[in-house]
């Protein structure tokens, strides 16, 4: 059972996986693909967003990803998630710069 992500007023929805491949984290684009970017996340409404992740489920073996599921961010650029784990997964580790993640567009 999907566990429901409680939307504040202004926020926006994008779906996220994991990259078979790599085990990296990557994000639905408006064409179907996934992207190692959070930049290039297509930004769902709440109604949207459950067809989209049907589809992107549905597909997830096919496209090499596991893990799909939706998560909160505020519609900025790049957006910006609202929870400690999805920033890190977004940006990358917190130990070091170094190793932070490329997002913007």
């Amino acid at each position: 059972m999907k566990r429901p992500v409680r939307l504040e007023p202004g926020q926006k929805l994008v779906l996220t996986a994991s990259r078979l491949l790599d085990g990296r984290t990557v994000w639905w684009r408006e064409d179907g693909a996934w992207d190692l970017r959070i930049g290039y996340a297509v930004l769902l409404d709440a109604d949207g967003a459950e067809a989209a992740l049907s589809r992107a489920v549905e597909e997830a073996q096919r496209e090499g990803v596991v893990g799909v599921y939706d998560t909160a961010v505020l519609p900025v650029v790049p957006p910006e998630p609202v929870t400690v784990r999805e920033k890190i997964r977004a940006h990358g580790p917190t130990v070091h710069p170094e190793f932070a993640v490329e997002t913007a567009q």
